[in-house]
Parts: structure tokens; C-alpha cells; sequence
């Protein structure tokens, strides 16, 4: 039995999901109001996010059905993705305070990571090394760091739902070319649940993510990273790559802020893409820019990692490079400076 139409159920669930969300954020008022510190101009409903949430819990429940993925997988990912949402969704109907949300964080990426193993051996420069209960420590800093730098770099129209798809194929041309074929479905469904999110959500978008949906990237994205890396080692070097635009990013602003003595709990909008998009006038081009980059630069270099024998580490600093130097060009972190009126 062909297991394809999957794809395209995913992605008529997500779109007219979002619709409906669409219709319900209106009429609770669920309202993101632009301020200083927004990057859009347009008062737009939020909470969109939980249409991405429900088609790809829907596709899991499938895929487990069908014996496509095994039981610890679902069940770590299921519960950390519900926890996450269920936060966000909470965040966006009200407010939870930093250190609640951050408690819930550690909590499911804790649960996650007890049902898969945690951090698995990592290869460094053709030495395996298992860091053991320390790995499994910098595995749940990574799938902290990683829902939250998710959630740092949904600021713009488009562009958290673009990082999510061109990642996600990016991840499953590797499994493909890497005969694991097994591995490709969590990705390629979650991929096709954000596309019909993103039909809403493409510039100028007509509704927002909100933190339900992109906290959930964030920490998925993080579980379908390590379950690659039990497989394939190499893997887990490709998933940084592959999300080396956020990653850089988020974790260049926050150092800056943090030098800075900023509190980082504080919205901003600080990010090289904020400055980039305010240099051009308009979301569009630096979300395409964004999905060039992941096509263009971070998925060649990921196929050398993966198939060509290029050792993981080099192939984060040959990533890394142009996107720490684009950071600096766009003043990543830097304080804005008030544009003077005639």
C-alpha cells in the first residue's frame, strides 16, 4: 500500500485548519497589534501555529499506525510537541510568566529525550565520542535552546514557516541519497503540514504563527535531528547545517545582548533579519533569502558531510562563516538606531 497521499492529506488539514484559526483569532480578538518592537505594520490575527500542530499529530497518529515509525519516537514527540503547543497556545490566549514557560521547556525536552536515548555517540574529526550523562545534558540545552530560537526568529512574515520546509526536504534529500528511506516520512509530512500554514502566512501575511506553533517547530525539529543522529552521526552535523541560518542568528543576538547587559526576556527586535527587513522596506525578500541560502549554500555543504566524507565540524565552519559575517553586515544584536524626522 503507497503511503504518498499522506502528504497532500497533510497539507489540506493544515490549510483549512488555518483558515478556521484565522476565523477564531478574529473573533476572540486574538490580534498581534503592531508597536515599537513589532516588524509588521498590520494588525494580524495570531495562534495560526496550532494548524501545523494538529496535521502533523494527525499525520504521527497515521504514520504509527502504519508501522512507519516506532513506538518511543511517537511517543517521546507527541508529548513533548502537546507540551510545548499547549504552552504557547496558553501564551497566546494570555500570558505565562519566563520562568513557568522555561520550566515547561526543560520538562518536555526532558520527556523527549528519556524515550529516545538522548544525545547518541557524536563523530569529531573520525573520533566517536559518547559524552554520556553530559550528552544527554547538552542535548536538552540544544532542544531548549532550539524551541525558543524558533520562537526568537518567527518575527517576519514567512520566514519561520520557509526555515521549516526548506530544512525538512533538505533532511530528506539526505535520507534519500543516504538509503534511509525509513527516516524520511517525519520529515517530509511536517514539511507539507507548514506549507499549508504557509499559504496563510507568506508575505504579507494573513495570519501569525504564534508560539504554539513555532516553540513546536523548534523542539520537533530538534527530535528529528537526534533521531537522525542515531542512525548516522554524520546526520546531526548535517541538521546544524541545515539550520545554520536561525542558529546563527539567534544565538549571535542573544551573546550581543547579553555583553550588552540586556534582559533577554524582553521582546526586541534586534535579529539580522529584523534589520534586513527594514533595510529593504518589505518581509519578502529576506524570507526568500532565507530559503536560497538553506538551497543554495547549507544543503551542498550537508550532502559533502553526509556523502563526500567532509568532516562534520569543518562543515559547520564552512556554513557558519558567511552566516556570522551576514549577521554582522544586517548588526545583529546592536541597539537600533532612531531614524531622525525632518
Amino acid at each position: 500500500m503507497s503511503f504518498v497521499w499522506f502528504i497532500p492529506a497533510a497539507f489540506c488539514i493544515s490549510y483549512l485548519l488555518t483558515a478556521a484559526l484565522r476565523r477564531y483569532a478574529i473573533s476572540r480578538s486574538m490580534i498581534d497589534v503592531p508597536n515599537a518592537r513589532s516588524s509588521h505594520t498590520v494588525a494580524t490575527p495570531r495562534g495560526g501555529g496550532v494548524a501545523i500542530v494538529t496535521s502533523f499529530f494527525i499525520s504521527l497518529i497515521f504514520l504509527y499506525a502504519a508501522g512507519l515509525t516506532g513506538t518511543a519516537f511517537f511517543v517521546a514527540n507527541a508529548g513533548a510537541g502537546f507540551a510545548i503547543a499547549l504552552i504557547g497556545f496558553m501564551d497566546d490566549h494570555g500570558h505565562i510568566d519566563a520562568r513557568w514557560r522555561l520550566l515547561g521547556h526543560f520538562v518536555a525536552a526532558t520527556w523527549l529525550l528519556s524515550l529516545t536515548g538522548g544525545l547518541p555517540p557524536i563523530v569529531v574529526f573520525s573520533i566517536s565520542i559518547n559524552l554520556g550523562w553530559l550528552g544527554h545534558g547538552i542535548a536538552t540545552l540544544y532542544l531548549v535552546w532550539l524551541l525558543n530560537l524558533y520562537n526568537f526568529m518567527d518575527g517576519i512574515d514567512g520566514i519561520a514557516s520557509v526555515e521549516a520546509i526548506s530544512t525538512c526536504l533538505g533532511a530528506s534529500l539526505l535520507y534519500w541519497f543516504s538509503g534511509l528511506d525509513s527516516l524520511i516520512w517525519g520529515p517530509l509530512l511536517l514539511a507539507s503540514s507548514v506549507a499549508g500554514f504557509l499559504c496563510w502566512n507568506f508575505p504579507p501575511a494573513r495570519i501569525f504563527m504564534g508560539d504554539a506553533g513555532s516553540g513546536f517547530l523548534g523542539i520537533v525539529l530538534g527530535g528529528l535531528s537526534l533521531q537522525a543522529a542515531a542512525v548516522n552521526p554524520s546526520l546531526l552535523w548535517a541538521w546544524l547545517i541545515l539550520l545554520g541560518v536561525f542558529i546563527v542568528d539567534a544565538t549571535f543576538t542573544l551573546f550581543r545582548r547579553l555583553l550588552r547587559g540586556d534582559r533577554i526576556y524582553e521582546a526586541h527586535r534586534s535579529h539580522a533579519y529584523q534589520f534586513a527587513s527594514r533595510r529593504f522596506g518589505k518581509h519578502l525578500p529576506v524570507t526568500l533569502a532565507v530559503c536560497l541560502i538553506n538551497f543554495l549554500w547549507l544543503l551542498p555543504i550537508a550532502v559533502c558531510v553526509t556523502r563526500f566524507g567532509l568532516d562534520g565540524v569543518l562543515g559547520l565552519i564552512m556554513a557558519y562563516g558567511p552566516l556570522i559575517a551576514l549577521a554582522i553586515k544586517f548588526h545583529a544584536g546592536e541597539l537600533e538606531v532612531p531614524v531622525a524626522k525632518n
